[in-house]
């Protein structure tokens, strides 16, 4: 059992975090834009109002955990490439940044939710999504998980940045499979609540630690 903050707790993938968090034991810190939006009436869970580029308010959610899990991502209004974002371009790194900034303050563990394709995975993917990239406004969330990336890589804290390929929906009960330095050649989708368990394992799993782990079903 740990004391956990979650970012993201709200979105597709964070919503499985936060349950699989508490059915496992957990005490659960969720900073998160609308209380409301949280189904949980955990007496384990501890909900806090506000945007993580708020410094005091991540510090306040932050305070007595031992480890961050995030699941934050640029959002568009919705799934098509060229829909209107809908959260700032910087959202991950100013976050990373807060975090950073408390020092001693804040947990040593850290485990964020990135993408395959960015910074050096880049040349992994196909040829037409590094083309969607470019040219869609899918585009400022890999520029941000890959400024979220080189902090962490900059930083002292024990940090994972995991990188999962296409997320579906689906409830598949596949084990999820890892690939390092493009090897071996990943599958094309995972699972969000697959993602979400994999992030949760990470709070005791040392294997993966200053490292960018690639995940697929």
């Amino acid at each position: 059992m740990a004391i956990l903050l979650i970012l993201g707790g709200t979105g597709r993938t964070g919503a499985h975090l936060l349950r699989l968090a508490l059915a496992e034991g957990h005490i659960v810190h969720a900073l998160v834009r609308d209380c409301s939006k949280v189904k949980s009436s955990s007496s384990a869970l501890y909900l806090f109002e506000g945007l993580p580029t708020n410094a005091e308010r991540l510090k306040e959610a932050a305070f007595g955990c031992e480890a961050i899990i995030s699941t934050l991502n640029i959002s568009r209004t919705s799934d098509w490439p060229w829909a209107k974002l809908r959260t700032p371009v910087d959202l991950l790194s100013e976050t990373i940044k807060h975090i950073i900034s408390f020092g001693e303050e804040a947990p040593r563990r850290i485990i964020v939710t990135s993408a395959w394709g960015v910074n050096e995975s880049r040349q992994e993917i196909p040829g037409w999504f590094r083309w969607l990239i470019d040219r869609s406004n899918i585009g400022p969330a890999y520029t941000d998980h890959g400024l979220q990336e080189n902090l962490l890589a900059d930083s002292r804290l024990e940090w994972t940045a995991v990188r999962p390929v296409g997320l579906v929906n689906l409830n598949r009960n596949k084990p999820v499979k890892v690939s390092l330095s493009g090897k071996p050649k990943p599958r094309l989708t995972i699972s969000r609540e697959a993602v979400a368990r994999f992030l949760l394992y990470q709070v005791t799993d040392t294997r993966y630690i200053k490292a960018c782990p690639v995940i697929y079903q």
